[in-house]
């Protein structure tokens, strides 16, 4: 159908000429299409990536033009490109077909496939389901958001597989309309990218899409913004939520020890899940709750959980030393996944409660952080572009100019029993290249104060 599809438009053009453009430009080519490559950079990343494609394909690198889109019957958007420039926008008033290359996917996927979004935990849920699958004997495919384009896995060099299991942002979310998932989550859905939308409903709607064309809706009891709106009768529900429920993924607390519970029933302590932190227990809920969409059962799927490991950076285990745990969560790059970072420790955390952040906010509401900064954070240290504005949400805050500074003086204030965390709220491209290097450069830091004290 997709190729019938396809093969309906004289001309197509890929607006976005980077790692999604690329693969854009490549699965066209393999169905026979040259496409018009577009972007507004003079010298684009696709340029290196894949110079040879160039070769076959019209392009125009440099301002975006009017008359290039309006020569297209069909454009190929990149989730890097904001659809409110006036440009593209009076394009698409022309009558001119926006879409995400997800929507192009979807049009030529046939394997099942389950979908994830939210604010915060996307890529750790994707990797966990892509854990439980392939222990449970399937052969998942990884793609989306989490680093492979979705249509290189239409190629025919892509590795053997049976099931694709999609993270997908916002931004990829924006234009898509025929995705058909045999399940969808949003995770969760805080103040993020508020460069990008018109205010904090516009990008919950966004997410919202995700439910469009799901069989099963998996969404967060403590978080209404997933509630799936809409959700026809025949739709499957499942929630997962901190408290324990007669129907779905739940917590409940025996003593001092945690336990995962499904239809109110205890299924696992908490303490021998290979993650930490209730943040970490609820993205394995829902992890379970989508692969039960594949046909892996609860009792099977947390067999498949042993061995798996943290992402880099996301509240990954830095070291302990002399009693003091240093946690690197690099990866939570917007409000809403500190503020899950913090409570995931605090309840663990016999001694102070160290906390770094700071960096480019990207205009996300700060004062979000203030309540949890102020109950549960017993040191914070601040640096970058906007770490005065969060040093002013806490009495006692110490702003300083360096991560290296700010590795010496949590190490200073901190006893044994301490967690000191890196959980920045905030990008990291004011100080670093990605939130990668930051997260090196921090336990690069580390090492270094601990083999020169």
């Amino acid at each position: 159908m997709g190729a019938k599809r396809l093969q309906q438009y004289e001309t197509v053009s890929v607006l976005g000429f980077g790692l999604t453009g690329v693969s854009c430009a490549r699965f066209l080519l393999s169905q026979g299409i040259r496409p018009v490559l577009l972007d507004t950079r003079q010298k684009p990343p696709g340029l290196e990536q894949a110079p040879e494609l160039v070769d076959y394909c019209e392009s125009h690198f440099g301002p975006l033009q009017l008359e290039h889109l309006l020569q297209s019957d069909i454009v190929i958007v990149s989730p890097g490109i904001d659809c409110r420039d006036g440009v593209i926008a009076m394009a698409a008033d022309a009558g001119v077909e926006m879409i995400s290359d997800v929507e192009l996917f979807a049009w030529f996927a046939t394997k099942p496939m389950i979908g994830i979004t939210g604010s915060n935990g996307k890529s750790t849920v994707t990797e966990l389901c892509g854990h439980i699958l392939r222990n449970a004997g399937m052969q998942p495919m990884l793609v989306g958001n989490i680093g492979t384009p979705v249509l290189d896995a239409l190629l025919p060099t892509a590795p053997e597989h049976d099931c694709y299991v999609i993270e997908l942002s916002s931004f990829q979310l924006e234009l898509i309309e025929n995705l058909e998932l045999a399940a969808a989550t949003i995770l969760n859905v805080s103040s993020d990218h508020l460069d990008r939308y018109d205010d904090e409903r516009a990008y919950a709607r966004a997410k919202q899409r995700i439910y469009a064309h799901a069989s099963t809706c998996v969404w967060n009891r403590d978080d209404e913004a997933t509630r799936p709106l809409h959700a026809p009768r025949n739709k499957h529900l499942v929630s997962f939520g901190q408290s324990d429920v007669t129907k779905g993924f739940g917590l409940t607390r025996v003593g001092q020890e945690f336990w995962l519970t499904y239809d109110n029933q205890k299924m696992v302590a908490c303490n021998d899940l290979p993650l930490a932190g209730v943040h970490n227990w609820l993205n394995i809920q829902a992890a379970l709750a989508l692969v039960q969409a594949l046909g892996i059962a609860t009792v099977e799927a947390l067999s498949a959980l042993a061995g798996y490991r943290a992402l880099p950076h996301r509240c990954e285990y830095v070291g302990d030393y002399n009693g003091v745990q240093w946690i690197d969560d690099s990866k939570a790059t917007n409000p809403g996944a500190a503020i899950a970072a913090i409570a995931g420790f605090r309840p663990a955390t016999q001694g102070q409660l160290i906390l770094i952040m700071g960096g480019d906010a990207k205009g996300a509401d700060l004062e979000v952080l203030a309540p949890v900064l102020a109950e549960q954070v017993d040191v914070l240290i601040t640096l970058g572009r906007d770490g005065d504005k969060i040093a002013a949400l806490k009495a006692g805050a110490r702003p300083v100019q360096s991560l290296n500074e700010a590795v010496a003086y949590a190490a200073q204030q901190a006893s044994e029993g301490s967690v000191v965390l890196l959980s920045p709220a905030c990008a990291s491209l004011d100080m670093f290249s990605n939130y990668k290097e930051r997260g090196a450069k921090f336990r690069a830091a580390v090492e270094e104060w601990y083999a020169s004290h």
